[in-house]
């Protein structure tokens, strides 16, 4: 059995309209959030064997804020530049190519594809939760899988979908 979280990056800044899209940073919120999130995860026993993120500015920062409350190893993070704005069968792909010794990883991504995955991924009972994937979102995924290379859709049960304003309720 293996576990996947998927997180959407936390709330990026938008003041400098010049600023490729890539680029983009945290914002104050996004900077308080990930944090956060982080510490609930870490409440609710997620100790990943490996963190995976797209290259892009806010999805990195998101990772190593995560990484740091986690406390996983900021350089062990492993940049994926298929993960930028990637479509759920992307997704999928860098899933199946991660590393069988690992038990639990977790991917940081965008959306609308990185809802879409997790949507995808579960099974549909499990699947109905996910209306919506604001920023800094998580879906904790139990997968039935042994192997990485044998995730498919429709298989995996939901643990947990936490999000920012959800902690605060």
């Amino acid at each position: 059995m293996k576990e996947l979280t998927l997180i959407r990056h936390a709330k990026s800044d938008w003041a400098d309209a010049g600023l490729d899209d890539h680029d983009r940073p945290l914002n104050d919120r996004g900077r308080r959030d990930a944090p956060r999130m982080a510490a609930a995860l870490a409440a609710r026993g997620l100790r990943p064997d490996l963190m995976v993120t797209s290259t892009a500015l806010r999805a990195e920062t998101t990772a190593r804020l995560v990484a740091d409350g986690l406390e996983f190893p900021a350089g062990a993070i492993r940049r994926e530049a298929g993960l930028y704005l990637a479509r759920p069968d992307e997704i999928l792909r860098v899933v199946q190519g991660l590393e069988e010794t690992a038990g639990s990883a977790v991917l940081f991504g965008h959306n609308p594809g990185i809802h879409e995955a997790a949507y995808l991924l579960l099974k549909p009972a499990d699947a109905v939760v996910l209306t919506d994937f604001p920023t800094c979102a998580v879906a904790r995924i139990r997968l039935p899988d042994a192997f990485w290379g044998a995730v498919g859709y429709g298989q995996g049960e939901l643990v947990d979908f936490l999000f920012p304003k959800g902690l605060e309720a």
